[in-house]
């Protein structure tokens, strides 16, 4: 876990800079009542590491994810989008998930990515819809790469078409694409790995070959 956010270059003045080395100095101490104040600050960057300070004590839950997602600024949705894997407890099957399905609609593509892996990583079905949009349609590959992913990690039937059409795309794409065929049970799946023998990307046509003699 990193206590600096990938935020758009600016300058913070030393005052945020000095409550910032605080709050991150909170969450290596516990300091929980710090940590939460944090999160009321002027500045982003002490808000988002009011969230990692949080996650260090052990206290971050879902409704600092969801507040932060919802009308938080680019260095704190970032924040909590990356956060957001971490946190379990009270809603964290149900209303972070959905959170997190709208998160694939954030205009920030590394917040698009973050909220795909965390689709991925639970299995969420409810995403597959919305992930699928995602792969197919978004004009970041970065967003486009992790969405084909977290298809192949939830492997449900629906989103396989999307999958077997983000072959098409860049290679980074494509070659997710070809793993990701893995998740699903589907006869269309040895054809699509069969095709990607033929990629002009040998990365692409390794994974297929692996996959078939598999």
């Amino acid at each position: 876990m990193t206590d600096d956010p990938a935020t758009e270059p600016r300058r913070p003045s030393r005052g945020a800079l000095e409550r910032r080395r605080r709050v991150i100095a909170a969450g290596h101490t516990g300091d929980e009542a710090a940590a939460r104040a944090a999160l009321d600050d002027p500045d982003p960057d002490v808000q988002a590491a009011g969230l990692g300070a949080l996650a260090r004590c052990g206290a971050l839950g879902v409704s600092q994810i969801t507040d932060a997602l919802a009308g938080g600024p680019l260095a704190v949705r970032r924040r909590a989008s990356d956060l957001s894997r971490i946190v379990r407890g009270p809603g964290s099957r149900s209303t972070l998930v959905r959170a997190m399905v709208a998160a694939l609609a954030d205009p920030d593509p590394l917040v698009v990515v973050h909220a795909a892996w965390f689709l991925g990583e639970r299995r969420a079905r409810v995403g597959v819809a919305d992930l699928t949009r995602t792969a197919l349609t978004h004009d970041d590959v970065r967003c486009r790469e992790a969405a084909v992913a977290a298809l192949g990690a939830i492997g449900d039937p629906g989103g396989l078409d999307a999958v077997i059409g983000s072959l098409d795309d860049k290679p980074t794409v494509r070659r997710r694409a070809t793993v990701a065929l893995a998740g699903f049970t589907d006869d269309r799946v040895d054809e699509a790995l069969r095709r990607s023998q033929t990629d002009r990307d040998w990365q692409v046509r390794q994974a297929a070959d692996e996959l078939l003699d598999g």
